[in-house]
């Protein structure tokens, strides 16, 4: 049986024109992008070409756009930046963010940097944004609101813009990891009032170990890494070329198929979610799973018994990828702090699929047919 992929919210495969576009600076043009030959000159306009389409298809300006190594680098450094540079010592979050903000949040916490304020949930996974008002309201110090574009667990969607202008009426700093966003869903980022989003290649179809963050041309910011002027004086090292090649294509080919693609993924989270319910007694779902969410992700909890217990396992060894909660924690033993938050029954067993245009109406039959077994 070949291998079924559900887990593209963890990483997507790398599109075959990607690779093709990042090839020569994996082999003849190898000139590192500081030196002032036209090895080295070569090199220096990919990535300013790179950031320049990048720049585009987000709707900000090139200067706006700093290459970094992924997701976490990026909300680190907007995070720690608006403690350290921007004056921020209060900290407003919710308790369903992605570890790559919530660990950085304790440990500024932790060591008496900055107050920390939990928004509430709504039931169905959403931030309560008359509760995230109470707070911004309330706030004495300068607040740095943190909250994540779209769930990587259950797929909720947030309001950007009503949190953004949120944020301005009350002088606050927002910033937002979009990294299941950016490459799923047009962002504009000249008309949305945000000081720092995150994005990384490898959800969507790009290489693994390369990022964005976006900085809004009003901050002003210190560098995270120092060393050298590399990336305007913003991270220091040599850049990651190749990788910032892929970046750039692998969002290009995003933005151009996105209509067909996301309809097409769309239909596919639909027909397994109708599956599930008409085969899997005692199925059900978390999130805002058909209103404000990913067209990616469907996250579904199963009636646990002895059987279901192995569920994860089993779905392994018959050659089935599926995540149990955020890839970034597998092989932990504590359940998804997510699911905990907004689903907290110890008789059920969560998994997430998470669908791309690869996949198919055929896998889903047969992982339907599999889960049927399982139960």
């Amino acid at each position: 049986m070949n291998r079924i992929y559900f887990d593209n919210a963890a990483t997507t495969s790398l599109d075959p024109q990607v690779l093709e576009a990042m090839m020569p600076y994996l082999t003849e043009k190898f000139g590192n992008p500081s030196s002032i030959y036209s090895y080295g000159r070569e090199t220096r306009m990919a990535i300013e070409q790179a950031r320049k389409s990048v720049a585009k298809i987000l709707n900000a300006h090139p200067a706006e756009i700093f290459f970094t190594s992924g997701g976490t680098e990026g909300d680190n450094t907007a995070i720690l930046s608006a403690v350290r540079d921007l004056g921020c010592k209060h900290i407003i979050t919710s308790s369903i963010e992605h570890h790559a903000v919530s660990h950085i949040v304790e440990y500024l916490n932790n060591a008496d940097r900055v107050s920390v304020s939990y928004v509430k949930l709504l039931p169905d996974g959403h931030v309560d944004l008359e509760d995230l008002e109470k707070l911004l309201a309330a706030a004495k110090d300068k607040t740095l609101v943190t909250l994540m574009h779209a769930n990587n667990e259950i797929g909720n969607i947030l309001d950007l813009h009503a949190v953004g202008n949120l944020c301005k009426l009350y002088k606050a700093v927002f910033h937002s990891d979009t990294v299941q966003t950016v490459g799923h869903f047009p962002l504009d980022l000249r008309n949305t009032p945000v000081h720092f989003i995150t994005a990384a290649a490898h959800k969507f179809h790009g290489p693994k170990g390369v990022g964005i963050l976006y900085i809004n041309e009003n901050v002003r910011i210190k560098p995270f890494i120092h060393g050298g002027g590399q990336e305007r004086n913003m991270r220091a090292g040599t850049e990651n070329i190749y990788g910032i090649v892929g970046f750039a294509k692998a969002l290009e080919i995003a933005t151009a198929g996105f209509a067909e693609d996301s309809a097409f993924i769309g239909d596919l989270k639909y027909y397994m979610h109708q599956q599930l319910k008409k085969h899997i007694p005692g199925v059900s779902f978390n999130g805002d799973i058909f209103g404000k969410s990913l067209y990616t992700v469907l996250s579904a909890s199963f009636p646990k018994s002895e059987k279901s217990e192995m569920l994860l396992f089993n779905l392994d060894i018959n050659n089935i990828c599926a995540s149990g909660g955020s890839a970034c924690t597998s092989g932990v033993e504590q359940g998804s702090h997510v699911i905990n938050a907004i689903n907290n029954n110890p008789n059920q067993v969560t998994v997430r699929f998470s669908f791309c245009k690869h996949n198919s109406t055929t896998e889903i039959d047969e992982v339907v047919t599999r889960l049927k077994e399982f139960m």
